[in-house]
Order: C-alpha cells, then structure tokens, then sequence
C-alpha cells in the first residue's frame, strides 16, 4: 500500500518534458510574440517594396498612371545600353580597385599600428574620417581639388608649376576612387585593429623569440587569426561597392543636374531613371537596374563568403 508521501509524488505533474523544463519552455513560446512586430516591419519595410520593385521592372511605368507590361523589355534594353555598360565598369572599379586599396592600406596601418605608442590615438585619427557624412566629405573634396582649392595652392607653393588638374573629366573618377579609399580605409583600419587586440600575445612573444619580422609575424599569426572578421568585411565591402551612391552624385554632379555619364555606378544609373534632369521618368528601367544590383549583390555576398570560409577550413 503506498504512503501518502508517495501518492503525492506520483501524482506531481513532470518538471521536464522532453529534457526541457517549464522556464525554457514558456521562453519558447513567447519568441513568437516578441519576433511578430519586428517581422511585420521587416516585411512591410523591406520585402514588400522589394516584391514591388521586381514587378514594376517588367513594365514600362512614368510614376503616374498606368503601367504597360513589358516583360522582359526593360532588362535587354538596359544591357543593350552603352551608358549602363560603363556604369558596370566603373562599379567592378570601385569593388576591386578601391575595395583592394582599401584593405591592403588597412593592412598595413595594423601592421604598423599594433604595437605602436600611442595606437589608441593614431586609430581615433584614421577613423576620424568615417564619422563624418559622406555627402560632407564629397562637397570637401570638391572645394580641396578645385583648379583654385587648397590642393593646388599647396603645391604651387611647393614649386609645382602646373598642378594637376583634378576635377578634368579624364581624371575625375580617378579621383572618385581616391576619393572613396580614403574615407573607407579607417574603417576598415580600426575593424582589424580591434580584431588583433583580441589575439594573445604570447603567440607574437614566441614569433620575436624565433626572429619572426613584423611582416611575418602579420601574415602567418594576425591574418589567419582574425581571418573570419577579414571575411565578414568582405562581405561588407561588397555591399556598400554595389551600391555606391552618394559620394559620386555629389561630387561629380552639378547642382540640380547628374554627372557625366561616364562616371556613373550603378546605383546613380537607376536614380537617373527614376529621377532625369530632363525628360520623363522611366521607373522600370531603374526598378531593372535595382533588380540586377540586388542580384549581384547576393551573388557576390554568397561567394565572398564560400571562398573565405573555405580559407578558413584550410587554414585550420
């Protein structure tokens, strides 16, 4: 005959079900509600307009009024077109070129900055430029490289007779590029640093004890080590090269007109459709150009992060 004590046991509700107890859950449970408001916006911010912009690319469509089917119109007629052509260029351009020189200077400035006096100060600096717009730094640029701006007044001072003429429409998205790679590389800089400030020291002790150079010391300890932040980067860069916008309008545009298109990226080939300085609206050639850059960029995300993490298992 059982005991109370054990009738009572025995009658008990179970504390675990499944291995999981009543406080992981009730947890569960609520990371439906709590995730709801948040996927609602996601949706209505993000994948709805998205939806929207594909559809309207098949059609021909001024902003106003109806729309005109036009399947897949809008895409060849955009390939076909030179100005979008070169758009590309210069968008590969700015990916590879700028996007090389600005990991390879920040490269460097943490190889340099790692175990310098006074790092804190120096990294402040680098990343100084980052903190301010990028609208503010193009109008900057514009005035610094004017025939008559500060660039040119320094090296005439300097004894340089004919200075460069930077703003010339053959050196302008040169300029550009210098432009962007400058005002990225701190950035940049300061990511890897504090990724190196996270590996021990006792690794780069016993690099100097075997007469490692700074060089090697970086490229066989810091570079495998913070490899997954140089990925995540990677990513990051590809990203924002993609969608190059702001510094490019403002700096190579006139007030209220469009840059040559000889400087366009692909993101100002869609506003240039959307918005001309002449002419009528054409929002499903620049919903086309949209489309194509989203496509590129998960393209390239995917692939930037396959080849880096297939690095990364070699490397461990």
């Amino acid at each position: 005959m059982a005991t109370p004590v054990l009738e009572r046991t025995a009658a008990r509700p179970a504390v675990r079900v499944e291995g999981i107890g009543p406080f992981e859950a009730a947890r569960r449970r609520m990371i439906g509600p709590f995730l709801l408001p948040a996927l609602l916006v996601y949706v209505l911010v993000m994948i709805v307009p998205s939806v929207f912009t594909v559809w309207i690319s098949f059609n021909d469509w001024a902003g106003a009024g109806p729309m005109e089917w036009a399947g897949l119109g809008n895409y060849t007629e955009m390939i076909a077109d030179p100005v979008f052509g070169q758009s590309f260029v210069n968008t590969m351009k700015i990916l590879f070129g700028v996007g090389g020189a600005v990991f390879l200077i920040s490269f460097v400035l943490t190889m340099l900055l790692q175990d310098m006096v006074g790092r804190k100060f120096v990294r402040a600096v680098v990343f100084f430029p980052s903190l301010v717009p990028g609208l503010v730094i193009a109008i900057l640029w514009g005035f610094m490289l004017d025939p008559d701006g500060l660039a040119n007044s320094v090296l005439e001072a300097l004894g340089v007779a004919q200075p460069p003429l930077w703003l010339a429409p053959e050196n302008m998205f040169t300029t550009v590029m210098a432009g962007m790679t400058w005002l990225a590389a701190g950035t940049y800089t300061v990511i890897f640093m504090a990724a190196a400030d996270r590996i021990p020291r006792a690794f780069y002790e016993a690099a100097e004890l075997d007469g490692a150079s700074a060089v090697r010391r970086f490229w066989h300890i810091t570079m495998p080590l913070m490899w997954d932040v140089i990925g995540v980067c990677a990513v990051l860069w590809a990203i924002g090269a993609l969608k190059t916008f702001e510094f490019v309008l403002v700096f190579a545009g006139a007030t209220g007109s469009l840059p040559p298109t000889g400087l366009w990226t692909f993101s100002v080939y869609a506003y240039a459709g959307a918005f001309p300085s002449d002419g009528v609206p054409r929002y499903g050639i620049a919903s086309a150009a949209a489309v194509l850059t989203m496509v590129l960029t998960v393209v390239l995300t995917l692939l930037v992060r396959r080849v880096m993490g297939r690095r990364e298992r070699t490397d461990y």
